[in-house]
Parts: C-alpha cells; sequence; structure tokens
C-alpha cells in the first residue's frame, strides 16, 4: 500500500453519525483496517461505500407490554436494526438482557454484516431485542413477553427480508415461544427464526455450532502457526452455550479447559474440566439455569466477582460471554499467564486497546467476526433446511460448519498484512467482509 492510502482519514465520516461509544469502537476498528483497501479502490470512493455502511437500512423501535404473574403490567423497549441486505435478508440475533440499548444494538448490527459476508452464505445483517430481562422470570412471564414482542416484530420479518436467531438470553425456550406466536399471527410456518427447537424445524448441531466454530477457528489458528491445540491448557469465559459447547469441542481435541464464568464470578480447573463434570455443567446451566456460586462441582474453585484471565496459567484463551469483557489490564494478565492465542467467541469482547497489547506481545487473535461466525453460518443452514422442507444430519451439519471455519480462516490469511511476525487476522477479517459487501454495494448501483 502506498503512503497516501495508508494514511486515508475516514474518522470525519464516523463524526457525521454520531455514533454512541460502542458502535463508535466498532466503526473506529475497521475503519482503520480498511482505509488502504478504500484509498486504492476508486469505484468504493465515488459509491461512498464506506459511508453507505455506517447507516443502518432502518432502526425499529416499539413499546411491548405485558403482564407478570402478579397480573401487573410491565414496559420494556423491542427493537430491530435492520443493517444491510446487500447480500441477502437481514441475519442476526435477538438479545434480552436489561444492558441492551440501542447503541448496542448498533454495534451488534455493524458487527454481523462483517462475520455474515465471511461466511460466504447469501445474507445480510441486522440484530435486535430487548432491556428484558429473563432471569428470575417463570415460564409463562418469558412467555407472554415473548408473544407481546413478537405481535410487533412479526410485521417487519420474512424467510427473505429479515430472518432473527438468538443471542443472549434468547435460547431454545424463547425462540419457540417467538415462533409460536409468529405462527399463530400469520398462518405462515416459514422457518422465519432459527435457533427453533427440533420440532419446530430446528437443525442438528445448532446449539453447538458457534462454540464448535470458535474452536475450530483457533485450532486453525495453532496449525498455521505449526501448532496444535492437543495438550493446551485453555481459558474460557463464559457458561452459556457458546462457553460450554466450545470447552466440549476443545476437551475432545485434546485440550484441557481451565476456567469457566458467568456474571457472578468465575471457576477454575487446576487439572482441567473432566467430561463428568462438563455434562453436569451443561445440565446445571442449560436445564436448571443455575449460577456458578451454587455449582458444586468437585475439584472447582470458586472466584466470586473474579473474571478468569488471572486465576491460572494458560495457552489458549477464549472469551464467550460478552462485549468489551476483555480490557488492557485483562490482556496483560492474559500474556503474563503464558497465553499464545486468543480466540473471541462472542462479538468483540476484548476491546482495542486489548487487541493492541496482544499484537504488542505476538499474541495470536481472532477477531469475532472470523471465529464468531459459526452461529450465524449454521443458522443460515438451517434456513436452507426450512425453505427445502429438508432434514439434515447432525453430520451434515458439523462437516458444513468445519468446511465454512476453515475458509474464513484462509479468507483472513489472504487479506491480513503481518505484525510483528504474526499474522493480524483482526485486519484480515475486517478487509474480507468489508470487500465483500463494497463489492456487493457497488454492483447494486445506487
Amino acid at each position: 500500500m502506498t503512503t497516501a492510502a495508508c494514511s486515508m482519514n475516514l474518522n470525519p465520516l464516523i463524526d457525521a453519525v454520531k455514533p454512541g461509544p460502542l458502535y463508535r469502537s466498532a466503526i473506529e476498528e475497521v475503519a482503520e483496517s480498511v482505509a488502504p483497501v478504500i484509498a486504492e479502490n476508486t469505484s468504493y470512493q465515488d459509491a461512498r461505500v464506506f459511508e453507505r455502511l455506517l447507516i443502518p437500512d432502518r432502526v425499529i423501535r416499539f413499546r411491548v407490554e405485558w403482564v407478570n404473574d402478579q397480573g401487573g403490567v410491565e414496559v420494556n423497549f423491542g427493537w430491530r436494526i435492520e443493517h444491510t441486505n446487500v447480500l441477502g435478508p437481514y441475519k442476526g440475533g435477538l438479545r434480552f438482557h436489561p444492558s441492551v440499548t440501542e447503541d448496542t444494538l448498533h454495534f451488534l448490527a455493524y458487527e454481523q454484516c462483517f462475520k455474515n459476508a465471511l461466511t460466504g452464505q447469501p445474507i445480510g445483517g441486522g440484530k435486535g431485542g430487548s432491556n428484558f430481562n429473563p432471569k428470575g422470570k417463570s415460564d409463562n412471564e418469558v412467555m407472554r413477553f415473548c408473544q407481546a414482542f413478537m405481535r410487533e416484530l412479526q410485521r417487519h420479518i420474512g424467510p427473505s427480508v429479515d430472518v432473527p436467531a438468538g443471542d443472549i438470553g434468547v435460547g431454545g425456550r424463547e425462540i419457540g415461544y417467538l415462533y409460536g406466536q409468529y405462527m399463530k399471527i400469520t398462518k405462515q410456518r416459514d422457518g422465519v427464526l432459527t435457533g427453533k427447537p427440533l420440532g419446530l424445524g430446528g437443525l442438528l448441531g445448532r446449539s453447538e455450532a458457534t462454540g464448535y466454530g470458535t474452536v475450530t477457528f483457533a485450532e486453525a489458528m495453532l496449525k498455521h502457526a505449526g501448532d496444535t491445540i492437543d495438550g493446551k491448557r485453555v481459558m474460557i469465559s463464559g457458561s452459556g452455550n457458546v462457553a460450554l459447547y466450545a470447552a466440549e469441542l476443545a476437551m475432545e481435541k485434546g485440550g484441557r479447559v481451565v476456567t469457566m464464568s458467568d456474571s457472578g464470578g468465575s471457576v477454575s480447573f487446576e487439572k482441567g474440566m473432566t467430561s463428568e463434570q462438563l455434562r453436569e455443567l451443561i445440565d446445571f446451566k442449560e436445564v436448571q439455569r443455575g449460577r456458578l456460586k451454587d455449582w458444586s462441582g468437585k475439584g472447582v474453585s470458586y472466584h466470586p466477582e473474579a473474571r478468569p484471565w488471572s486465576l491460572v496459567d494458560a495457552d489458549v484463551a477464549l472469551p464467550c460471554a460478552t462485549q468489551h469483557e476483555v480490557e488492557t489490564d485483562d490482556a496483560a494478565a492474559l500474556v503474563d499467564r503464558g497465553v499464545k492465542v486468543v480466540a473471541e467467541g462472542a462479538n468483540m469482547p476484548c476491546t482495542h486497546s486489548a487487541r493492541t497489547v496482544f499484537h504488542m506481545k505476538g499474541v495470536l487473535f481472532g477477531p469475532g467476526k472470523a471465529a464468531n461466525a459459526g452461529g450465524v453460518a449454521t443458522s443460515c443452514f438451517e434456513m436452507h433446511q426450512n425453505a427445502a422442507h429438508d432434514s439434515w444430519t447432525k453430520d451434515r451439519t458439523m462437516d458444513k460448519l468445519t468446511d465454512v471455519m476453515l475458509e474464513i480462516h484462509e479468507q483472513c490469511i489472504s487479506n491480513a498484512p503481518m505484525v510483528n511476525g504474526a499474522v493480524d487476522y483482526g485486519v484480515g477479517a475486517d478487509r474480507g467482509g468489508f470487500v465483500k459487501l463494497a463489492d456487493a454495494i457497488v454492483a447494486m448501483g445506487v
């Protein structure tokens, strides 16, 4: 790249959009990566692709009214951000959590566009959710909320328009309630939601997909560097769907999982989690919806209000909880604990400054838009299954997932510069996704 190309300043364009802090962090990271690509491609400049990708196609905000078990009226916000459909129907999860804001969803929707482009599947990017908190609610309260949420959302979605999925706070239970209400209102059984229970057209292997994909990407990074995950100590944050199945595949491949966490604290396994502990924990978290502080697994140390990053030595770190959970001090702690590879199982869990620490110290870093893409890829497989009135086997899902994750790894390699002798996967992912989106925007005209 020429000096002029590398110094292209996109900040005035970002400032004009006035993004919130989370959205800004995502935009600035992409801008830093793709400025040289834009500077050397006049068609991208003429079509103003960077600016067009900054502003969502539409932001839908609505009121959700529902009745709790005591007969009281509750009111929440609901959102759906349809960011871009240049590559296919809007695709992205619904998040139910009290921390959800419009800024959170802008950030997630923007990231989703690049992630979805990297999968090679015909899907655009979007995100949605509510500040509703399903924790502590009865099944009937969750059902009534989901039904109220869908009464508004159903007018904005469709199998060729917008296909939501699950995210934090939205699992098979919630998707089932949402889809049930959608079918009652529209009289359609068209698979418009993914992550559905199997009896409603769900996909075998979808529950495992995001965690399995993250481990597959981390393994590809290690292999490219001449190493393997076998025998490595693997530090994982979170204990939800992604974290649990990342732990499962890491252990199947010979890794030793040494930490898990939730919002109340962390657990550590000095000798590595056993398969019996994992089975018990999956039931405890996924079925009983318990908290780690109440888990009585033998050989487990609980650390209240602690993140896992400085608890034990490890070789590989998989942040699988939530955005910006790894800050500068956490990144330094991971380096001190011996971590050589970080692969994000969540959406941007590492801050920009944390990523800088990894690059400076020669730690291989796999960004969420690449390492976390397995979930949305298999969501697209579920769309294919539903559209064809087919039934995929789990082996078919897993084989296709592996192919997609390895292809994403190759895209990152082919688009990435080297930093301190290591592949800059973050820049590779940003550029790979951006070029697909930009080429489509140029092709479609204005």
